[in-house]
């Protein structure tokens, strides 16, 4: 199993002057559900190398198992240092794409249009999709086969309103996961704020948040076997 892993390379959180990136847990814990499957797994973003981490989801408060693993693993950190650019991907040499989130994918990955054709090619052929968090967003531009948004009439989950709103930044971020998911016709579904909920529909795998991010990797994986 070879599986395409896309990070963001955008670290400013607005205008705010704050910075953000991708979540290391909803990298760390898809990373080791699929490494521990013996899967390979190629790490990508749209400007390469070292993607920046979202200063807060290194915060004492948010380790989990999966990051304090990856903190102690060298082989990953180099790994995590030299990404892909999302350029150079050609999807054929993958059977499944995930993307972890954090508010940067909101600004970059949504926008980034490889990574549009990249989502485009595996839907094409029937390949599994996972996106966990904020990264949901990456389909707001995504078309189907038959011109209409990819995420219509599928049912999907991803940041909520009321998650956004807890963090404060409902007022500073381009645009809100739910609210888009549903004006692009995703059956949007929710579970208890920061509670673990993952939504399969097909070959689409969708996390609702940080606590999300195993079971959503858990839930690509079953696709993959």
């Amino acid at each position: 199993m070879n599986v395409l892993m896309i990070l963001t390379s955008h670290s400013e959180l607005g205008d705010t002057g704050n910075k953000t990136g991708f979540w290391l847990e909803e990298f760390a814990a898809p990373y080791y559900v699929l490494r521990d499957a013996r899967a390979e797994v190629t790490l990508a973003s749209p400007k390469g190398g070292q993607p920046p981490l979202d200063p807060k989801s290194d915060a004492r408060d948010a380790q989990t198992k999966a990051t304090e693993r990856f903190k102690a693993d060298k082989d990953a950190q180099i790994e995590l240092t030299a990404t892909k650019k999302l350029s150079e991907i050609v999807p054929e040499d993958f059977d499944a794409v995930f993307f972890p989130g954090g508010h940067g994918p909101l600004w970059d990955l949504t926008e980034d249009e490889h990574s549009r054709r990249l989502i485009e090619a595996f839907w094409a052929r029937g390949l599994p999709i996972g996106a966990v968090c904020h990264a949901p967003a990456v389909f707001r531009h995504a078309k189907g086969s038959d011109g209409k948004p990819l995420v219509a009439d599928r049912r999907v989950t991803g940041f909520s309103n009321s998650e956004e709103d807890a963090v404060g930044l409902t007022d500073v971020v381009p645009f809100l996961v739910e609210d888009m998911l549903k004006q692009n016709g995703g059956l949007y579904e929710r579970g208890q704020d920061w509670e673990s909920h993952t939504v399969v529909d097909g070959i689409l795998v969708t996390g609702q948040n940080p606590a999300s991010s195993e079971a959503a990797a858990r839930e690509l994986l079953a696709l993959l076997e």
